[in-house]
């Protein structure tokens, strides 16, 4: 057999996307998290999935991917933080107002992204820069 030149393998450039479907995508970054709190680590697994396919294709998903997932990544340490102070009584109470939190500021940042708006969430660590 003839050696042949290798060719590197065929990757196609990422399409952009659409202004519509960018604001789509984006929301879904945000709305992913309250299907996916039915398990432990969902509510952040979610948005780190719809982040991770649609990145590369619209500056505007990527940055309420990154704002979703630290938001969702703050909220998981603050829902731990209120589990443990459960023993002393106060947990309950913190545990219902991160809920409700959450709960506000996810949807709310949906509301934006599906408007074409940059949002960011107060009161979050920036893990993902």
């Amino acid at each position: 057999m003839e050696n042949q030149p290798s060719t590197p393998p065929f990757t196609p450039a990422p399409v952009p996307m659409s202004e519509s479907d960018a604001r789509m995508w984006a929301m879904l970054a945000h709305l992913s998290a309250l299907p996916g709190s039915l398990f432990v680590i969902g509510s952040i697994l979610a948005p780190v999935i719809v982040w991770q396919i649609q990145k590369d294709k619209s500056a505007f998903v990527d940055y309420h991917g990154k704002e979703a997932v630290n938001f969702q990544i703050t909220m998981a340490i603050a829902f731990a933080v209120s589990f443990l102070l459960m023993f002393i009584l106060i947990g309950i109470v913190l545990l219902s107002i991160v809920g409700v939190v959450w709960l506000v500021f996810t949807i709310i940042a949906a509301i934006k992204a599906n408007n074409g708006e940059y949002y960011r969430y107060p009161l979050t660590l920036r893990f993902i820069k």
